[in-house]
């Protein structure tokens, strides 16, 4: 039976893909920071969930995660879906800061560890939500933007180390557009707006395929092609809200 660890599964993105798991058979463990969510998708299998709380930002995460891979008896794929973004146009610096904690500091503690468990296991599969966030500088969102760079430049370090080191490491950066999650501000509208459904139903497939990059959907896809055509000095003068 595959195993699967998911960091960030009490909503959205996360929640969806155990969901997507368990109906394929997978034994999950699944961890978070709130105990009564992570309980309640425990209660759908009990005999295939194993439950951790954890929070990625604290240093006794990766702890918490060796406990969790215990309870579920081993791991195949890691999935962290843990993450945080606001719209920070005014520069709040505990806004800016606060992200920078969650997406670059606690997203480094939990990739690290879960490389460092395939490393002395053999191999594995590590999956990251990222975002097409990472493909520009955002003005709206400076730290958001700026920590998914982060991550896509991070996963692909890993993977050229990996495969310097010939380790049997797969890695599969998920990259997303706007997903109807708690993560947004419900009074804006966004555009091309996905239910985390259909994002896990893609997700899932490409984690199937071992996908290296994955950009959910097609349409961001093609969103984030003409983004990388548009030179620095014409970026810098669009307004994007």
């Amino acid at each position: 039976m595959k195993r699967a660890i998911i960091i960030g599964a009490t909503s959205g993105i996360g929640r969806e893909v155990a969901k997507k798991l368990l109906e394929e058979g997978w034994q999950i463990g699944v961890a978070g920071r709130r105990e009564e969510e992570l309980l309640t998708l425990q209660a759908a299998s009990p005999e295939r969930v194993s439950v951790r709380t954890l929070d990625i930002t604290r240093e006794d995460a990766p702890e918490r995660l060796q406990q969790l891979i215990a309870q579920t008896g081993g791991m195949d794929l890691f999935f962290l879906s843990s993450g945080i973004g606001r719209q920070n146009p005014e520069l709040q610096p505990a806004i800016e800061l606060c992200t920078v904690e969650t997406n670059a500091l606690g997203f480094t503690r939990m990739v690290t560890a879960a490389f460092h468990y395939f490393r002395e296991h053999r191999g594995g599969h590590l999956a990251v939500i990222s975002s097409v966030a990472g493909t520009k500088g955002l003005g709206s969102a400076p730290s958001y933007s700026a920590t998914k760079r982060f991550q896509n430049t991070y996963l692909e370090a890993l993977a050229q180390l990996a495969h310097s080191r010939k380790l049997n490491i797969h890695f599969t950066d998920i990259r997303p557009g706007f997903v109807a999650t708690a993560i947004l501000d419900r009074t804006k509208h966004y555009p091309m707006l996905m239910k985390p459904e259909r994002v896990a139903a893609h997700i899932v497939r490409a984690l199937n395929r071992r996908r290296r990059v994955a950009i959910i959907d097609r349409r961001y896809a093609w969103l984030v092609f003409i983004w990388r055509l548009i030179p620095p000095w014409l970026w810098e003068r669009m307004k994007l809200s």
